[in-house]
């Protein structure tokens, strides 16, 4: 005898003959590469030549440039802060924000410390260990993927925050104490800048030999 269609198990009036109660499996979503993520990313790498404009105008000495340009490395700091956020939040990851984030940050952060040394208000040997250190890692990091992922580190962040807040104590047009205090802010981002350097290349080591995920990585 044969059974009719509505003692069959399932809904067989679904759309192409598929069952009740199974889910096919759905792409991954497309993230756009417009997004709020990305657009804040490429508004700090635009403000990076701004900066420097302002930084360097006017013999990199005159109170209102000087001004400015602290205002401007702060503006771009903060999109720092919010562009990874908002990215991890709201699902708007693309490979093109892995790639663009770090760039803008070292641009950044390498365009201050130059400009600072070129004008005398800080020592050359300063910004060529900060600025070497993150040439050397982010070579060490494209080596090292091949292998594994290290995945972001305290150190790393921390490192970030100080070098960040050195650098706009120094662009203020201060002297004395308040300028004595940003020097020591920057001798703090600097020990911090080896000590996270050096962890990330013992970290890079183990996860070379060993083959697998390390514990920390960071920017």
């Amino acid at each position: 005898m044969s059974a009719h269609p509505d003692e069959v198990d399932g809904d067989w009036s679904a759309p192409n003959g598929i069952r009740s109660g199974f889910v096919p499996a759905q792409p991954e979503p497309v993230v756009p590469l417009l997004n709020i993520a990305n657009i804040l990313t490429v508004l700090r790498i635009v403000l990076v030549p701004i900066f420097v404009f302002a930084l360097l105008a006017e013999g990199g000495h005159e109170t209102g440039w000087r001004l400015a340009a602290t205002a401007l490395f702060g503006l771009a700091a903060i999109t720092d802060r919010f562009d990874g956020q908002l990215a991890r939040k709201y699902g708007l990851v693309t490979d093109f924000g892995k790639l663009a984030d770090p760039i803008a940050d070292k641009a950044l952060i390498g365009a201050a410390l130059i400009g600072l040394s070129s004008l005398g208000d800080l020592a050359w040997w300063i910004t060529l260990v900060i600025c070497g250190r993150e040439v050397g890692i982010t070579l060490l990091r494209l080596v090292v993927v091949r292998r594994g992922v290290i995945p972001a580190g305290r150190g790393g962040k921390l490192k970030t925050l100080v070098q960040s807040l050195a650098i706009a104590v120094l662009l203020l047009p201060l002297s004395g104490t308040a300028m004595d205090a940003g020097m020591v802010l920057m001798y703090i981002a600097l020990a911090l800048t080896v000590i996270t350097g050096l962890d990330y290349v013992g970290q890079a080591a183990r996860v070379w030999f060993a083959g697998g995920p390390g514990r920390t990585r960071e920017g």
